[in-house]
């Protein structure tokens, strides 16, 4: 009877033993899952630091008059058209050129046809959906994409790197 109240006891003991490392691992785990999302967030915020004053330095080395959008999107229509406004649910067609920040051009209509899209139905940047909602039919405008409104994280897998930043020429030729 001794015995068995002994390895009784020996078992409860271990059982909230165990309870308790287990809670201590838990608390352990959400601690280190939440100081690893407080660095990400710090990291990413010098990453966006980093990329707005690329992009600032972009736009002063080329005097630039741009806009900001609440997005961070930077626009700028440089030559006026007298058309019709963009808006969603027509269809876009455009020469262009785009560019990464260090000037290198890596795709444009000349080579890749015109640009043809839905507005509003997605397919392509989120920066050039909301940019073209800004320009008339014959407008010349150029936009700075920041990566998160470009190809973000990943790039496009072709010409255009992780986390890059890309400016777009544009001329808006038509809507259907």
């Amino acid at each position: 009877m001794r015995f068995l109240s002994f390895t009784v006891f020996m078992a409860v003991f271990f059982l909230f033993s165990c309870e308790n490392e287990n809670k201590d691992a838990i608390k352990h785990k959400k601690l280190d899952k939440h100081a690893f999302k407080e660095n990400m967030a710090e990291v990413n915020k010098h990453l966006l630091k980093n990329e707005n004053q690329d992009i600032q330095d972009f736009i002063n080395r080329y005097h630039y008059q741009m806009t900001e959008t609440g997005t961070g999107l930077y626009y700028e229509v440089y030559k006026k058209g007298n058309g019709e406004q963009a808006r969603k649910g027509k269809i876009a067609e455009l020469n262009f050129s785009v560019r990464l920040l260090n000037g290198q051009v890596v795709y444009k209509s000349d080579e890749e046809g015109v640009k043809e899209f839905k507005i509003g139905k997605g397919g392509v940047e989120s920066g050039l959906e909301e940019g073209i909602l800004l320009l008339h039919v014959g407008d010349h405008a150029r936009f700075i994409l920041p990566s998160h409104l470009a190809f973000g994280l990943l790039g496009d897998r072709e010409k255009i790197p992780a986390k890059a930043a890309i400016v777009y020429d544009i001329e808006l030729m038509n809507l259907k």
